[in-house]
């Protein structure tokens, strides 16, 4: 377990552009120690905006694209077509203009997909999907992503973990169906807390003064199952990226500034 680091910005537009460009060191990095980089990306505003900002980024040309692995945090689960997914934000903001290699994006099932609407078989397809990803160093069933992205809800879930249900005090599976979210749509595809806190870095993104409240319970102590944002960290580093809105909540020295 990683202990949190906090790094605010003046705002969202400052943070998105600020958090690409990371995440852009962040894998080519990767790929120049390993050969490859393997990240995990989050919808949510936040998270469709890094990856805009990473499209508008003429830096975004130092990474092989080729030769990363692309996989999601969750996703709601829906046609293949409706503009909702994750994956189809994703595409829209960024995925479609990168040469990537198709064999190694990663998308959720759709609930028109081959396991029909059967959540739950969809969540345990995807489980076995990672687990073919792994190699020994991993040590586990899933991947030791390089980089894994989570938008913090206002409830303070994150990925499609929300306080008190069942998906979030799962210990053993790595993904799992979400049944009865309290937010549109009901059913989910989730990693679980034992998954996401596999990789080696974690980045918790959250903008906006509706997400203060969140971000000071998630960063005071507060117990995983009330406070999903809380059980979220990486093996080598947890990295809270905010606005000035989202940290409001927060004492000013857990942070130094990022920006007048």
């Amino acid at each position: 377990m990683s202990a949190p680091q906090i790094v605010v910005h003046r705002d969202k537009e400052l943070m998105a552009k600020a958090a690409a460009a990371r995440l852009i060191t962040k894998i080519v990095d990767a790929q120049s120690a390993r050969g490859s980089a393997s990240v995990v990306l989050t919808g949510g505003r936040n998270g469709i905006g890094l990856l805009a900002a990473l499209a508008g980024s003429p830096a975004r040309d130092a990474v092989d694209w080729p030769r990363i692995d692309l996989w999601w945090g969750d996703e709601r689960f829906l046609p293949a077509n409706d503009p909702e997914r994750n994956e189809a934000q994703a595409r829209e903001a960024l995925l479609d203009a990168l040469p990537l290699d198709p064999a190694r994006v990663h998308p959720m099932a759709a609930s028109d997909g081959p396991h029909g609407a059967d959540v739950d078989a969809a969540a345990a397809a995807y489980a076995a999907e990672l687990e073919r990803a792994t190699v020994p160093e991993d040590h586990g069933p899933v991947p030791a992503f390089d980089v894994l992205m989570l938008g913090v809800g206002p409830d303070t879930h994150v990925a499609s973990l929300f306080p008190e249900l069942s998906a979030v005090r799962e210990t053993e599976r790595t993904v799992v169906g979400v049944h009865g979210a309290p937010k549109p749509p009901p059913t989910r595809i989730s990693l679980t807390l034992p998954a996401i806190r596999a990789a080696r870095e974690v980045w918790l993104l959250a903008a906006g003064e509706d997400k203060a409240k969140a971000v000071a319970l998630a960063l005071s102590g507060a117990g995983e199952i009330q406070v999903p944002a809380a059980g979220a960290y990486g093996t080598r580093r947890t990295l809270w990226l905010l606005d000035r809105a989202a940290a409001a909540g927060l004492p000013r020295e857990m942070y130094p500034p990022a920006s007048p």
